[in-house]
């Protein structure tokens, strides 16, 4: 038995709660969400439940379904990761990416070979399957 008791520990997988469940249901449908802010208008994402921008309160912030465009900010092809269940996954490209709404977002970029990356690039959300019922949004090259 290893430190975790034996237990099959996956670090892919997120902490879904009250708040996050809408952002997670949203993805299992292919959808993406982003939070934005009434008071100032400004869209943010990893999900919180107030603006961190002007700090406007959870009764000005709204989920908002995504475009699902964005452009490609930077990445880096990850080799080695001994975190199951990456090891698995390997090499994979993880990136940064502008989202068409304003938002930066770390994610995955797939069905793309490292040397057709591009900073800039036009990419497109996918949604890919974790593990039952549970998917995560990753990009790939797309045309808009």
């Amino acid at each position: 038995m290893g430190a975790q008791g034996g237990l099959n520990v996956r670090f892919d997988l997120p902490d879904v709660d009250e708040f996050s469940r809408a952002y997670w249901d949203a993805a299992a449908e292919g959808r993406l969400l982003v939070r934005r802010c009434g008071a100032c208008g400004r869209a943010h994402h990893y999900p919180r439940e107030f603006c961190p921008f002007c700090w406007a309160g959870e009764e000005q912030v709204v989920w908002e379904q995504a475009s699902g465009r964005a452009v490609l900010y930077t990445w880096s092809v990850i080799h080695r990761n001994d975190l199951p269940p990456f090891g698995a996954r390997v090499p994979y490209t993880a990136a940064v990416v502008d989202l068409a709404e304003g938002p930066r977002m770390m994610t995955e970029v797939v069905d793309c070979e490292a040397g057709g990356l591009r900073v800039g690039m036009p990419l497109e959300v996918a949604f890919r399957e974790a593990a039952e019922g549970v998917w995560v949004a990753v990009f790939r090259p797309g045309v808009f």
